[in-house]
């Protein structure tokens, strides 16, 4: 008698002990009562009625979802191996478990599918160069498809873009073949400028005989100050305009 007594104890103390649950702050429960969807419990301490209830937890911070590398075919027919990082949290717990199986593979597959689709429609220099604008894209497309599964999609991150050799070394001779037309271009607008001020000179010094002697002068001194053996003889500049004028 004594020992069925015991065992009943012990099977209402377990009974017990299984109905308390206990959520943290950022957990809440999702209660179904025979199969049906009751109610939404939490946080702290709740009572789950075994076999009558059942409770789904759900985590309410956000979560960070690793989207696994994508081949992916640019607008341009390259193509590259891109992966991405999402950041979302559940906002409605009921729709999460009720509207969708297994949120986050559902998540994970839709994030893919989504990289793959928005990448696809822009040329390489674009994923090179645009990626805050390709983020933004695919994060809104992702919320707006996970708003029915109560899902908020706070942020998407294109990590790595990663291309093959033979394209590398392609994009390295196109950026050198770049360069050296921007040396070129420098180098002629440096030669135009200069053919300016020494068309600007010349008129000067046509203008102004004396500016001429002080140039004269200014080459003397500049060549008596090198180390050298040249022989240097002054030639008038008044003979030299006397036989200009003859």
């Amino acid at each position: 008698m004594f020992s069925v007594f015991f065992t009943g104890l012990l099977v209402v103390l377990a009974l017990a002990l299984a109905s308390i649950k206990v959520l943290r702050e950022y957990d809440r429960g999702v209660v179904f009562f025979f199969g049906r969807f009751q109610r939404v419990k939490g946080p702290g301490l709740i009572i789950i009625i075994p076999v009558v209830q059942q409770m789904v937890r759900v985590d309410l911070r956000t979560l960070v979802l690793d989207v696994p590398t994508q081949d992916v075919i640019s607008k341009d027919n390259v193509s590259v191996k891109v992966n991405a990082v999402v950041y979302f949290r559940v906002v409605d717990p009921e729709r999460a478990i009720i509207q969708v199986e297994h949120y986050m593979v559902a998540t994970s597959q839709l994030a893919q599918t989504t990289l793959r689709s928005v990448l696809g429609q822009h040329e390489l220099d674009e994923m090179l160069s645009e990626r805050d604008k390709l983020n933004r894209d695919i994060q809104e497309i992702l919320d707006k498809q996970t708003d029915a599964w109560g899902i908020k999609v706070a942020n998407v991150e294109i990590k790595h873009v990663d291309l093959d050799e033979s394209m590398i070394r392609a994009i390295a001779k196109q950026a050198e073949a770049e360069r050296n037309r921007r040396a070129k271009v420098i180098s002629a607008e440096g030669e135009l400028q200069a053919s300016y001020k020494l068309a600007e000179a010349a008129g000067i010094l046509e203008k102004q005989p004396s500016a001429i002697t002080l140039r004269y002068l200014q080459t003397m001194m500049d060549m008596s100050h090198e180390k050298n053996q040249t022989i240097f003889f002054p030639f008038p500049v008044e003979l030299l305009q006397a036989l200009k004028k003859d």
